[in-house]
């Protein structure tokens, strides 16, 4: 058990008998009531979001979650399924892999996170490389990093990118931002 003011955004916090991840947390003194912590959460296995304040000294259950690296095998609609390296399937629902469907690859590594036994959602690496599929004409000579330009990769998710780019290029994308890094 962790008191209200200790929790960060990315805890897992049991909250009505939900798993509950914290999206962002905010810490506030009343001048003569008692400090709150007002937090915005997100179920982990339904898919809905709520906001709660908390007294700063509220006791909550911290949930902590495992994880295991996996590669991903296919998709069985509604399921993405994933392997780890004793052959082992999990399946994850659709609207739980959320932004990382923008990246999906056949054969790509990724850590399935689990609760209760149960695989809920998937965690990218922080950054990955894609080939761009789809952008107008490089400019020669333009190398300015300031104006950017809209560029595809296979999944047909959209990545702004400076004007030097090429089509087949590849980039190294922030999976947490979904911004271009730099040319690979």
């Amino acid at each position: 058990m962790k008191i209200a003011q200790e929790i960060r955004a990315g805890n897992v916090i049991m909250f009505d008998k939900n798993p509950m991840i914290v999206l962002k947390t905010e810490y506030a003194r009343g001048g003569r009531g008692a400090a709150t912590v007002r937090m915005k959460l997100k179920s982990l296995i339904g898919n809905f979001g709520t906001e709660n304040v908390f007294k700063a000294d509220d006791k909550i259950d911290n949930v902590i979650l495992d994880k295991k690296d996996c590669t991903y095998s296919y998709f069985a609609d509604p399921m993405y399924v994933w392997m780890d390296e004793e052959f082992n399937q999990y399946e994850v629902e659709a609207e739980n892999m959320a932004d990382a469907l923008n990246y999906l690859e056949d054969g790509m590594t990724a850590e399935v996170v689990f609760y209760d036994g149960k695989a809920i959602s998937v965690e990218l690496p922080t950054t990955i490389v894609r080939e761009i599929t789809w952008t107008e004409p490089a400019v020669k000579g333009d190398t300015s990093g300031k104006v950017l330009k809209p560029a595809k990769i296979a999944t047909g998710f959209e990545v702004a990118v400076p004007l030097f780019v090429a089509q087949e290029d590849k980039i190294e994308i922030d999976t947490r931002t979904g911004e271009y890094r730099k040319r690979v």
